[in-house]
This record gives structure tokens, sequence and C-alpha cells, in this order.
């Protein structure tokens, strides 16, 4: 029984040192497996923070009356250019009942004041020409007299005004003529003739006749992440790119940077704005929407190499294995561990100080291992 168990085991074994020779060679005999290789170039590598926003004029000025009525004609039309000063509208104003009946009656009791103050001049002048009364109690008549005629002429002004709305004598200054109070661009007019518009004053905001703008100083003013901001600095370049306007792309300065930031979905954003240098040939239209790109840091010229063929060790320290120069002909190519210093990145690329040179061949990981057949056993990317 003990020596048939003996016989056993030898059997085993013998079987099992056959089975791991009869492996080995089948492994042997397969021909070699290659790796794909990835060369070095030499490029301009940067860092960008992004922030999304719209172009818009500098500042954008609306044209609201100082005084309530019906629009009876317009003047300009939107994109129109004009200068300081220029006719946008005219209105006319609706009489307020209360007003006129006012109005009225200070002319009714100036009417009076200035029959009781004739009276008493003519009776003042007859006296004074008997040469009763001194000449100081004459001309305080007169001037009296002369005061209540005044009255009257301002109180039939008044009525005139609440009337119309304008002033005798004074029309060119008219507040039913609304006039642009800058040169520039009208942007838009949100209104029609026949509108009913209210003034502006201390209890409304008034009703907008028009907006306008100086179109040639355009500013961008759009949001970064507040991952990125505390890398910005004023004074910064931006490049500006319009979704309307894919061919062109214009520069920009930082000349903001909000101290506050607002929570969106979740996500804390700043505000910045900057000056957008505009092109003679392009017309940049208000609230184009549009994005820019911020330079945070930028390197030139430099050796780098895809970030994707970058592995670690377990010390933390990158390294890359390229192709042993002369090895590319043999059956087994050998490839090389070296270590890397590696400098900035954008995520695609990075840069290379030192550890490889640029003709050097680089084995591309965690790619699917190709059956060598025939020619070389590597193959170039």
């Amino acid at each position: 029984m003990k020596k048939g168990l003996k016989i056993l085991l030898i059997i085993v074994f013998i079987a099992a040192v056959a089975g791991s020779l009869f492996y080995m060679f089948k492994t042997s005999s397969k021909e070699n497996a290659v790796y794909e290789t990835a060369e070095l170039t030499v490029r301009d590598i940067s860092t960008k923070a992004v922030a999304t926003g719209t172009v818009k004029p500098r500042e954008v000025i609306e044209i609201k009356p100082n005084i309530s009525g019906v629009i009876t004609q317009i003047h300009v039309k939107e994109g129109e250019t004009v200068q300081n000063g220029a006719l946008i509208a005219t209105l006319k104003v609706i009489p307020n009942v209360g007003s006129l009946n006012a109005a009225q009656q200070q002319i009714n009791s100036a009417k009076i004041t200035l029959n009781n103050e004739q009276i008493q001049f003519n009776r003042t002048k007859s006296l004074f020409d008997q040469g009763v009364l001194p000449k100081k109690d004459y001309d305080a008549a007169l001037a009296t007299y002369q005061m209540a005629q005044q009255n009257l002429k301002a109180a039939q002004n008044d009525y005139k005004i609440a009337q119309t709305g304008i002033a005798p004598g004074l029309e060119k200054y008219a507040t039913t003529q609304i006039r642009a109070t800058i040169s520039g661009m009208i942007l838009s007019i949100p209104v029609e003739i026949g509108n009913t518009v209210q003034e502006i004053n201390n209890f409304s905001v008034g009703t907008t006749i028009a907006t306008m703008a100086d179109v040639n100083q355009m500013i961008f003013e759009g949001n970064v992440d507040e991952a990125d901001v505390g890398k910005l600095k004023e004074g910064m370049a931006l490049k500006i790119m319009i979704g309307a306007l894919p061919d062109e792309n214009f520069i920009g300065n930082l000349n903001y940077i909000s101290p506050s930031g607002v929570e969106t979905n979740g996500i804390v954003q700043f505000e910045i704005k900057a000056d957008v240098n505009l092109k003679e040939d392009v017309f940049l239209r208000a609230n184009y929407s549009a994005n820019a790109e911020v330079i945070l840091s930028e390197v030139n010229n430099v050796l780098a190499i895809e970030s994707a063929h970058i592995r670690y060790d377990d010390l933390g320290k990158p390294y890359v294995e390229i192709l042993k120069p002369g090895t590319e002909k043999y059956d087994s190519p050998v490839y090389q561990k070296k270590i890397l210093e590696l400098g900035l990145s954008d995520g695609v690329y990075t840069e290379v100080k030192s550890g490889l040179k640029k003709d050097d061949k680089v084995k591309i990981f965690n790619t699917d291992l190709e059956e060598k057949k025939g020619g070389s056993p590597h193959a170039n990317r």
C-alpha cells in the first residue's frame, strides 16, 4: 500500500514537471509581443483659466423723460449713431385736470390782486401828481402794481405748462423734446408712437424711451471659478472668443476682479471685467456671448511628452521607459527606465526638464500587445 502511494506521488511529480516544461517550451516558441512607441515634441505649453460671459458696452445710458405724456414722434432708429443733444422723441403732455384747475385758480386770484393794486396805484399816482404824497410812496405803489402784473403773467405761464408742457418763450428747452445725453449708438427703442410714458422722479423710475451706448468702448464681463480666481491679477491679457464670430479673436486687458463670489449650482464664481481691444473692420454687437482665456503660466519651445505616457514609481517619482538605441532590430527590444524632471503641464502635454532627449522613443503603456507579424519588433506611432 505504501509502495503504491509512493509510486503515485512520483508519477504526479513527473507529470507536473513535464507540464511546466511543455508550457515554458510553448511560451518561448511564441513570437515576441511588441509595444508602440511615442516621440517627444518641441512645443509651447500654457495653463489657462476660462471665463464665460458677454461682450457689452462699458456704459449703457437709459433715456427717460422728466415729464409724463404720450409719444407723438420718434426721430431715430435702432443702430443709428447720434450726437449728444440729438432729438430722440417728442411727447405730448396729457393735461392733469387737478393741475389745470389749480393753475386757473391762480390766474383768477392774480387778476383780482392786480385789479386791486391797479386801483391803489392810480389813487397814489393822483395824489403824487397833486404833490400830496412823497416820491417814495409813489415808487412803492408802482412796484407793488408791477409785481401784481408779473404774478398774473407767471400764473398764465403755469397754466400753459400744465396744459401743453411747454413754457412760452422756452420752446427749445421744452421737456416734451427728449434728447440724447451722450454721443453714441441707439441700442434699443422699447416704446412706440402712441405709448404713454411716465416721468422719472423721486417716486418713479420712469419709462425708458431709448438705450444708448458708446460702442467704441466695449468690455468683456464674465465669471471664473474660485479655483482659478486666486491666480488672476489685474493687467493680465485675455484672449476673447465670440461664438457669433468664430474666425475672429480679440485681446483684452483684465481690469476688475470681484472681491466677492456668488454661488451658482453649488459652484462659487467671481465676476471679472476686461477692456476689449477692438478691430476697425469688425463690428461688435452688444451682448454677444463670449469666452475668455487667461494665460496663467507659459513656457515656449520646450521638450514635451504626452502626459498619458508618464508613470510614477513607489516613491512618487515620474519615469518612462525608452527604447534602447541599437536594440530595435532585436527579437527582444530593450527598454530602459528613465527618471524625469517635469515642468509645466496643460493636462495633455508636460514639459520635460531633464531625463530625455529629443530623439528618444518612449514606450507606450496600457496598450494592447500586438503579435509579431514580421518586420521590426516594435512600431512607431
